[in-house]
């Protein structure tokens, strides 16, 4: 894993950091801070392992459901700290769940993820999410007195494709939450985040094969088809909705130029404003797609995946409270409605359950996520502070939603709301 993180001083420590356990005006700590400040106090104990889990997990990208050696470092960890760890929860092979805490009251998910992105690597910064999530986690965990509820540490893979969270909600895992909360890395901090619903599609073309001089007549050429698809789909951008995108490659064009190509394959994100929207945009797709069979005389096969990005439900009393507990650390934030739109399974969690899906910048404010740049931001110091910081405003909101009872309606209020 390389040379030793540079370690991460406590804020209390920190000249240019407000210490978390001194509440504004000198007044006595009331036992909600000094909760916060245990927590606090329990990242720092382990934030070397933190960072560490970050840069290893950096160093070793695995895509969407191959996320193994990720998957089992996380999850091992968690063995260790007691909790009892069940492997291949929910449906997916490369996730995981422990539960623990008191069995009366509220019950909170705190979340990880950690599936990379082919060619850059962690260019969406999974590593620190996988890593704030722990570090909450831990130290939740190992609060002296313990809390009242439960804890429910789950790690998520699949985020990037395949929507693994709808895949893992449908088998229950998000079911009888209070909430379920998570911070992303990003180049702001910004206490909420609005993503599209996102369709994703795989279409095969199945030609004919024929020599290119003897017998063209023959053959029914699947590069032509899928390259007259993409075409359809190019056209159909300039007549969509604003919010409305279909972005997709080309992963499989043929090998030799004196050979019909009788097999090709593309890839395609459709994304839109509502799951209404999304529906309509698919079906326009999936004719375009179809239309480049039928132009060729190939045959297409158009397989849609099943679980579909849904948009984010934004819980502002949630939000809010990240935000105060984050600004405690030193932490400046973005107004999240100023910020573009993107996409996140978390989108669908929030659809049943109130959500936290808070921002953490390791980044400056011009290297955007998804980028080459951002995945060496991802690993540098800069991401380690975030991964610090992370896990302690993650780890001081789940304790306002534990503790807090009037904190807890107003989240459920306003969820009821949305």
């Amino acid at each position: 894993m390389g040379a030793k993180p540079r370690a991460i001083c406590h804020p209390a420590a920190c000249p240019s950091r407000p210490p978390i356990n001194k509440p504004p005006g000198g007044r006595p700590m009331s036992d909600l801070e000094m909760l916060k400040r245990q927590a606090c106090e329990r990242v720092d104990a382990v934030a070397d392992r933190l960072i560490a889990v970050s840069r290893e997990i950096h160093a070793n990208p695995e895509l969407a459901f191959q996320e193994h050696r990720a998957c089992a470092l996380l999850a091992s960890i968690a063995e260790a700290a007691g909790m009892a760890v069940e492997r291949r929860a929910y449906g997916l092979q490369t996730a995981f769940a422990a539960e623990f805490g008191n069995g009366e009251g509220p019950v909170i998910a705190v979340l990880s993820e950690y599936d990379a992105l082919p060619g850059i690597g962690h260019g969406c910064g999974h590593n620190i999410i996988a890593a704030t999530g722990l570090g909450a986690a831990l130290a939740l965990k190992g609060m002296p007195a313990g809390l009242p509820g439960k804890v429910r540490y789950i790690g998520t893979p699949a985020e990037e494709r395949g929507c693994g969270k709808e895949i893992m909600a449908r088998n229950g895992a998000f079911d009888g939450l209070d909430a379920a909360m998570m911070v992303h890395p990003a180049w702001v901090n910004a206490k909420a985040f609005r993503t599209l619903c996102l369709g994703e599609v795989h279409v095969d073309y199945i030609g004919q094969s024929g020599h290119a001089a003897l017998a063209p007549e023959q053959a029914r050429n699947a590069l032509d088809a899928v390259v007259m698809s993409y075409q359809a789909i190019a056209n159909l951008r300039q007549h969509l909705k604003r919010g409305e995108h279909v972005h997709g490659v080309i992963t499989d064009g043929g090998d030799v130029p004196n050979v019909f190509t009788v097999s090709t394959r593309a890839h395609y994100f459709a994304r839109a404003a509502t799951i209404e929207d999304l529906a309509v945009l698919k079906r326009r797709v999936d004719a375009c797609l179809q239309a480049g069979a039928t132009a060729t005389g190939c045959e297409a096969r158009i397989a849609w995946s099943d679980a579909d990005y849904q948009q984010m439900k934004v819980n502002l009393p949630l939000a809010d409270a990240f935000e105060a507990n984050a600004s405690r650390l030193g932490r400046e934030f973005t107004d999240y409605l100023q910020l573009p739109i993107g996409g996140a399974d978390m989108g669908n969690v929030s659809q049943r359950v109130p959500v936290l899906h808070a921002l953490i910048s390791c980044a400056p404010a011009d290297v955007i996520i998804h980028t080459p740049e951002f995945t060496r931001w991802a690993g540098s110091e800069q991401g380690d502070r975030a991964v610090v910081d992370g896990a302690k405003a993650l780890a001081m909101t789940a304790i306002d939603m534990l503790v807090d009872g009037a904190f807890r309606s107003r989240v459920a209020t306003a969820q009821a709301t949305l």
